[in-house]
């Protein structure tokens, strides 16, 4: 019987193969660059067309999240339009941590990955279509170390600063889907949402902070193994290009409502994270938060309250990242959206888990929320 081929040689691509036996194949997955993290995968699978195949990752337990792994399966397709996902079974035992798919496709080529990706293509489309919208400014902010732009759209004349930006960490692929959602209730001349928020606001809206990462096929670095969400409080153009670039566009506008967009790897559901802990943290800041996810909740199923991350004691804020240094730094109503790398507990999906699809609904949810939450302010 013929050997599966297996290659990660494209925008994205992650994997190292370890052996190969007709359908059966033993990988691993490669460090970010100058850097320990690992997690994200993504690779093609060739001459498989009705075989099971057997992909077994191994060495996982040194993952970057090795909670991430029960409970997960691995996002599958076979045109990169409709991604489903596969049977997978975690062994923490097995060969330092072993993951295994299986999965007997209808064609002679797809692709696995830990998330449906959003590739630097589809990244320029989503660039272009916003850009040639009306009423839509784009800049360039800056660049990254590999000499990408850091895009950014603006739209809107009102006076509230609001900033929105995705992928800093670029292997959580749902915050560019979310974007596009996002993108597209603001760009649509008849949507109700993106017209009261032009008219009330001045949009800054960053797609993805994190070109290089995103290319290279990194989990959570840039271009020099750098996580960029523990740069906030001081960036250097050496180190950090991307956060040196936004922040300072930031200052020149300054910001009254942000929102920083992400994934979890372990936790299965959708949450908010906030800025409890900083400094000079005042009351009505912090009831501005506090609505803001009320109102989230009430609009979509998909957002909770009961689950998340340990709220931060007073005066214990990581500053060097970006939702504390931006609440400090500007007195703003500034969050860390995460999204879901497995499913969503409260609202299961057995074809799909959290999706792509359910990324960009949930960006048009969270914009009008910001709606809502004007009309309180």
């Amino acid at each position: 019987m013929t050997d599966i081929q297996i290659t990660s040689a494209f925008d994205s691509g992650n994997i190292e193969v370890v052996q190969i036996s007709g359908a059966k194949a033993v990988l691993n997955i490669r460090r970010d660059q100058d850097s320990d993290f690992f997690q994200w995968f993504h690779f093609r699978v060739s001459g498989g067309k009705g075989r099971e195949l057997q992909l077994r990752l191994s060495g996982l337990a040194e993952a970057a999240y090795p909670m991430g792994w029960p409970g997960y399966r691995a996002a599958v397709s076979e045109d990169r339009l409709y991604w489903g996902r596969a049977e997978t079974t975690w062994d923490e035992k097995l060969d330092g941590g072993t993951l295994t798919i299986r999965y007997t496709p209808g064609s002679d080529v797809c692709w696995f990955a830990y998330f449906a990706p959003y590739s630097m293509e589809r990244h320029h489309d989503l660039v272009a279509e916003a850009a040639a919208s009306e009423g839509v400014d784009y800049r360039c902010l800056g660049t990254s170390l590999d000499g990408q732009p850091i895009d950014c759209l603006e739209m809107g004349e009102g006076p509230t600063q609001v900033w929105l930006y995705a992928r800093q960490h670029p292997g959580e692929s749902m915050a560019e889907w979310w974007m596009e959602g996002a993108l597209e209730a603001l760009t649509d001349p008849a949507d109700p949402v993106g017209r009261l928020l032009r008219n009330k606001c001045r949009l800054h809206v960053v797609p993805n902070a994190n070109p290089d990462g995103s290319r290279r096929g990194h989990l959570r670095t840039n271009a020099a193994g750098v996580n960029l969400n523990r740069e906030w409080d001081n960036p250097t153009a050496e180190r950090a290009p991307e956060v040196v670039a936004l922040l300072q566009a930031m200052d020149a506008s300054g910001v009254d409502f942000s929102m920083d967009v992400h994934g979890d790897e372990a936790i299965p559901a959708v949450f908010l994270a906030g800025f409890e802990g900083i400094p000079s943290i005042k009351e009505e800041q912090l009831a501005g938060y506090h609505r803001y996810r009320e109102l989230l909740t009430r609009r979509t199923p998909d957002f909770q309250m009961k689950r998340g991350y340990p709220v931060t004691p007073p005066g214990r804020a990581n500053l060097a990242m970006s939702t504390n240094q931006v609440a400090h730094r500007f007195g703003a109503v500034a969050m860390t959206l995460e999204m879901p790398f497995k499913d969503n507990d409260d609202l299961p999906d057995p074809a799909q888990g959290w999706s792509p699809e359910r990324s960009r609904l949930l960006g048009r949810e969270c914009l009008a929320a910001l709606v809502e939450w004007l009309e309180t302010r």
